[in-house]
C-alpha cells in the first residue's frame, strides 16, 4: 500500500466515523467527552409533561394505599384517575 493509498484510506474512516456520529446524535463538549445529544425541544417538553403526570399518578396511588378510609375514598380517587388519563 503506497502512501496515497494510506492517506486516502485515513479520509474515508474518519469521514465514515463523522457521518455515523452525526446520524446518531453523538456531541463532544469542550472537554472532547462525546455524549448523546437530547432530542428538539417539543419532544423533551412531551416528555416532561408525561413525567410531571406520572409522577401526579403515583402520588394519589401512594396517598389511596396509606388512607386509613380506604373503603369510603377508594372508589372516588379511582374516578379521579379515570377521568385525568381519559382526555
Amino acid at each position: 500500500m503506497n502512501p496515497f493509498e494510506m492517506v486516502i484510506g485515513i479520509v474515508l474512516i474518519v469521514t465514515i466515523g463523522s457521518i455515523l456520529r452525526a446520524k446518531y446524535g453523538v456531541r463532544r463538549d469542550s472537554r472532547g467527552t462525546d455524549y448523546i445529544a437530547a432530542g428538539n425541544d417539543a419532544e423533551t417538553r412531551a416528555l416532561q409533561a408525561e413525567i410531571r403526570q406520572l409522577k401526579e399518578r403515583i402520588q394519589v396511588l401512594e396517598r389511596i394505599a396509606t388512607d386509613n378510609n380506604r373503603a369510603a375514598s377508594l372508589d372516588e380517587e379511582i374516578e379521579k384517575l379515570r377521568d385525568r388519563s381519559h382526555p
